[in-house]
Formats: C-alpha cells, structure tokens, sequence
C-alpha cells in the first residue's frame, strides 16, 4: 500500500468516526464516497447549463433517503415516472414575518433518482446562478475535490489554488438586485455591501425540532469600488454554502470594471 493510499484510507477511517457520531452511520459513509468522487472530478461528474444549471452524477452512490437524514425536510413536489422520480424544492421570498412578498420570487432545486433511488443529477433553476453564476458553481464543486477536512468544526475547507483560475466577469449589483428584488436589510462592512434575503422552503412536512432549517437566508456581497458580486452564503434547507468568487478569478477579471 502506498503512502496516498494510507493517507486515504486514514482519512476515511477519520471521517467515518466523527460521521457515526453525529447520525445515521451508513448515510455519511456513502457522503464521504461521494466526496472523495469529486477527487476525479470528470470521471465522476459533468455540469450542463441551460436555462439551469445540472450536476450529473456519472456513478451514483447518494439515495433519496440522505437527504431526508440531511435536513429532515421533505420537497415540495415528488413526482414518479418509469425511470425513478423526481423531488423538486421551491424556495420563496419571505420578509422578516415569514410572510410571502408579493410579487413572488422563487428559486428551486430539482433532484432526480434513477429506479434504485440513486441520484442521477441534481438541478438549480435560474434564479439561483443570478447569485452562483454557472462558471463559479461549477468550480466551487470542483474545489471540494482537494479539500481538507476539519474534524473540529466538522465541515470541508476548499484549497482554490489547486483550482484553474476563470477569465470570466462577474456580474454586477443591479442586474442582481433586479432579479432578486429589494433586499430585506442592506449591511455596510468596510469594502462590501452585503444584502441580506429570505426564503422559505415550501415542504408539506418539517420532522420536529427541524423548523428552522426551511428558513433560508441569503447574504450577497458587492465590492464597493467595482459593483461586482463577491461572495455568497446561504443555507439552504440545512445545507450550508459559502462561496468566494474573488478565489475563482483571474487578475484581470477581478480589477475590470
């Protein structure tokens, strides 16, 4: 055995522990084959962007039922054909009350399974790249190929450096805000401002104790001087993402105006 396939098996065993300590052990087991999948990226996995953005999941080891255990939320819509089904969860902007804003903005996650109940690719409507636009999401899925993982806050830490930097622009403030709407609080920290949003995850049933995780909020930050879309974080029915797009861009991309 060589010494990456020490390193590997070591981690595995590591991760396996903390992960049998904090649920159902075989779900983290088939979460972290997964995860170490996006290893081999291309081998594994390839997006598609239409009018949505898709994740196709080449070898499917992830089943509908982690991401019950994941979250405790069920999708809005379920929907069975002679190939597997389809979840699909819509996310709605809320105020402060939880209270729908009118006119409605939505986003949704589209989830397909094959007959076994594996995922075959996982979708993000429109709405959603207006904050994680196509070219970054693809590359923050890539980043989680060479992350590290931190057994005390038990989360992956992405290295970018590893990662091909993107010539691409990044869009500005008010093509965002014109599709996103008003904000429900506008943050000024130093370089950035950072909007704050809030959608709730239309589910037919929440397991108890899980109320808060379908309340999602969204903050976006805009660089001050360029207008540009910086960062993003969210939570998005239990899923925590966090992205950096300066991490992403070429020197010349980030300075352009």
């Amino acid at each position: 055995m060589n010494n990456s396939h020490i390193r590997t098996f070591f981690k595995f065993l590591l991760i396996a522990v903390i992960a049998c300590s904090l649920s159902g052990c075989i779900y983290w087991v088939r979460a972290y084959q997964t995860y170490l999948q996006m290893n081999e990226f291309d081998q594994h996995f390839y997006t598609k962007t239409t009018d949505k953005f898709t994740l196709h999941f080449n070898d499917p080891i992830l089943v509908s039922d982690d991401f019950i255990s994941l979250a405790n939320l069920y999708p809005t819509e379920e929907k069975s054909n002679s190939d597997g089904k389809t979840w699909i969860y819509f996310f709605r902007k809320v105020d402060q009350k939880k209270q729908l804003i009118k006119p409605e903005v939505n986003f949704y996650s589209e989830i397909n399974f094959n007959e076994e109940g594996k995922i075959i690719n996982w979708s993000f409507s429109s709405l959603f790249l207006q904050i994680a636009p196509p070219q970054f999401l693809d590359a923050s899925l890539r980043s989680i190929g060479s992350a590290s993982i931190d057994t005390e806050k038990k989360q992956l830490r992405a290295n970018t450096e590893l990662l091909e930097k993107i010539q691409a622009d990044l869009p500005k403030k008010d093509i965002v805000i014109d599709k996103l709407g008003s904000p429900l609080e506008m943050i000024d920290d130093q370089e950035f401002e950072v909007y704050r949003y809030q959608f709730l995850l239309d589910t037919p049933h929440i397991e108890e104790g899980y109320e808060d995780n379908a309340l999602n909020e969204i903050k976006i930050s805009f660089d001050k001087k360029t207008q540009k879309l910086s960062k993003m974080s969210g939570n998005f029915a239990g899923l925590k993402v966090s992205i950096d797009y300066r991490d992403f861009v070429t020197a010349s991309s980030k300075g352009s105006n």
